[in-house]
């Protein structure tokens, strides 16, 4: 496989990989730590991702906890978690901070429906200029015909395969807000 096809393909997995990464961080009905790992608390002074201070526990169907290490940590663990705008209720229980997702809204849940739908957009925008870079690069680096024509075609495969991905992986996303 061409070297310029190589990277091309290495782009469009990226995108992919960039959309299931937003998308995990988007609530559903059902806990994830996704949801509060990355959410910064003040630890000696430093901002500090919440899964660097302590473990997170999910407590089916709607709760979670976090195991604070450091019991000096577990008021800035649950004022961060507060001040994240996540609207998860925050309770502290000596060094663990408990959380409790509350029932989503029809009216919250068209909303994250169409954040979903945004970084889906967003993902495929990127994809399309990868495809036009490539193009051009091919364009202007193949003389041969055939050899250019069939580098093209492998191109818009890969793109067309990326976005049946991204597609893919907004349906399951929009199933998972909806249940």
């Amino acid at each position: 496989m061409d070297p310029l096809l190589k990277q091309f393909d290495v782009d469009l997995r990226g995108a992919v990989e960039h959309f299931k990464d937003e998308c995990s961080g988007i609530r559903t009905n059902r806990p994830t730590s996704r949801l509060i790992e990355d959410v910064q608390a003040e630890y000696f002074g430093q901002m500090t991702p919440i899964k660097q201070l302590g473990s997170i526990m999910i407590i089916p169907p709607r709760e979670m906890a976090v195991s604070v290490w450091d019991k000096g940590a577990v008021a800035e663990v649950a004022r961060a978690i507060e001040n994240a705008g996540l609207g998860l209720s925050v309770s502290v229980d000596g060094s663990m901070v408990r959380l409790a997702l509350p029932l989503l809204t029809n009216e919250r849940r068209t909303e994250l429906i169409k954040l979903a739908k945004a970084i889906a957009e967003k993902e495929r925008i990127k994809i399309r200029g990868y495809r036009d870079d490539v193009m051009k690069k091919i364009k202007t680096g193949e003389t041969d015909e055939d050899i250019m024509f069939r580098m093209k075609e492998q191109a818009q495969k890969a793109v067309d395969g990326a976005n049946a991905l991204i597609e893919d992986l907004l349906e399951n996303k929009i199933k998972e807000i909806n249940d």
